[in-house]
């Protein structure tokens, strides 16, 4: 069983008490911090206890509908698309903004979202916070906005052609709820940066982080109405306002492949661009000249933040010759990570988002078992955990084994603390084995050969890849998938162009002399 970090005075409760007295629970529309029109607020629940924090404004359609218009009004008639000069300092502004409320951020985080508190001195706080405005901001003077082309004119005469990178136009945000910020920070910058108004739907699940940024842009940044609304909904039907509606231009969605591919066949009577980071079932590859401690040191990437992560490795291919070893340690690793509450610095795995969601992580552990997988360690939810904490949406981190790749816990995108591992024989078949995966998000390898580890990586089909411990993160580094993973990249100057149009303006000019 997993050590039990528990809570003697339910700082989890107190956490959540703070976080409801400091939370925004208006939405941002059109300049406005409001409530719904029609009054209605739906719960924000604690992962970790169970408990209600508070609530949060209720988006109906007339709410969306304002939105949406806000949002096209301040594209078409703002000068928000070519002033430059503007959308650099404003995102200047809100990134003052959030780093004067960083600590309320964090402390709401951990306790909206459960995730540790170490997880936001990284992916979840820190390194969004670092670069994701700032980076975009800086393309807005960097970027090239305009190239010229010359040639091709009819009966003698010169032709002059500019290219033009121009917004997309609306913007429609939606976010979910395992990294809530990095995720809506790494949106929002380069969207905005490069001139399109955005309306923002974040997760029901972790709505006040979205509804805090909210208010720091309508305090704190010169931002015009309409440019950024925040809307936040229980309701999947308002939400597919936002796919729906001619006034939208693009979707920008982050969160799982079967609503990624629902988005798709929504957008597609409007012919709505889209930017889809979906799911993944990333696989970390041990081969046999690896270090040990390294692969396992790797695999307990699994455990970080319950397994809530897209680019997780849940999949580890092992060398037959390192099998035994290397299961024999992370049975070990497995049984001793500190599980429980979030708000302690040492808990390393806290609670999955919802009930629901720990439901479901059950579910597809008990099918890959009745399909032949062998359960190892874990299981369940942790022993243990007592008061404030026993309502809580926890999971043991799981290891199983098996040989079968067809297995529902080597196919299905768990999103929980699970992890498979299967053997291979040589290097051949450890491609083969990663890449027979509907999804191609992530993925890593360990050797003690950067050659073959860069070998493995080029043969992977993934979007990104990690070789010896490589952390491909950062603002300036296009991440997305392949295959069901995804369509487009978040971040990097390919990020970027996500959300512009291309447009060629001819004309004609007097031969030079």
């Amino acid at each position: 069983m997993s050590d039990v970090v528990d809570e003697q005075s339910a700082p989890s409760v107190a956490l959540g008490l703070r976080a409801a007295e400091h939370a925004e629970t208006r939405m941002l529309i059109d300049g406005e911090l409001v409530a719904a029109a029609s009054g209605a607020e739906f719960a924000n629940i604690s992962p970790a206890t169970g408990r209600e924090l508070g609530v949060t404004a209720a988006a109906g359609a007339e709410d969306m509908d304002r939105a949406i218009a806000a949002a096209r009004r301040a594209f078409d008639e703002s000068d928000w698309l070519a002033n430059r000069a503007l959308r650099r300092r404003c995102l200047e502004q809100l990134q003052s903004a959030i780093e004067g409320d960083s600590e309320l951020l964090r402390e709401e985080l951990i306790a909206e979202v459960g995730c540790p508190r170490m997880t936001t001195q990284n992916a979840q706080l820190d390194w969004p916070l670092a670069d994701a405005l700032r980076y975009p901001a800086r393309l807005i003077d960097e970027f090239e906005w305009e190239r010229t082309l010359d040639g091709g004119g009819l009966f003698g005469e010169r032709n002059v052609r500019t290219v033009v990178q121009a917004p997309v136009g609306v913007v429609a945000a939606i976010c979910p709820s395992n990294f809530p910020v990095e995720v809506i920070l790494n949106k929002l910058g380069p969207a905005l940066a490069a001139g399109n108004t955005v309306v923002l739907k974040p997760d029901p699940n972790t709505p006040w982080n979205a509804t805090r940024l909210g208010r720091l842009i309508a305090e704190h940044t010169d931002i015009p109405p309409g440019v950024v609304d925040v809307v936040p909904t229980p309701s999947n039907e308002v939400a597919a306002l936002l796919s729906n509606d001619p006034r939208v231009d693009l979707i920008s969605f982050t969160g799982s492949t079967a609503v990624g591919k629902h988005l798709m066949r929504q957008g597609a009577d409007t012919m709505k661009r889209m930017f889809l980071e979906l799911g993944g079932k990333s696989a970390l590859i041990a081969l046999d000249d690896a270090d040990v401690g390294a692969a396992v040191r790797g695999a307990l990437g699994i455990c970080v933040h319950a397994g809530q992560a897209c680019a997780a490795n849940s999949r580890m291919l092992v060398h037959r010759s390192l099998f035994e070893p290397i299961v024999a340690a992370l049975t070990i690793a497995f049984e001793t990570v500190p599980v429980g509450d979030p708000t302690l610095p040492e808990t390393l795995v806290g609670p999955v988002i919802s009930a629901a969601q720990q439901a479901r992580v059950l579910e597809v552990c008990e099918r890959g078992q009745r399909a032949g997988a062998r359960l190892v360690t874990g299981g369940g939810r942790p022993e243990g955990l007592s008061g404030h904490l026993a309502g809580g949406h926890f999971l043991r981190p799981t290891l199983f084994i098996t040989e079968d790749s067809a297995n529902p816990l080597a196919q299905e995108e768990v999103f929980g603390p699970v992890l498979t591992v299967l053997p291979f024989d040589d290097d051949d078949q450890a491609v083969r084995m990663a890449n027979d995966s509907a999804y191609g998000l992530a993925g890593a390898v360990v050797s003690s050969s950067l050659d073959r580890g860069m070998a493995i990586a080029r043969r992977v089909r993934s979007g990104v890849f990690g070789v010896n411990g490589g952390m491909f993160y950062g603002a300036d580094a296009p991440f997305g998938g392949v295959k069901n993973s995804g369509v487009g990249r978040q971040c990097g100057v390919e990020g970027f162009r996500q959300y512009l149009e291309t447009r060629t303006i001819a004309y004609r000019a007097p031969r030079k002399r």
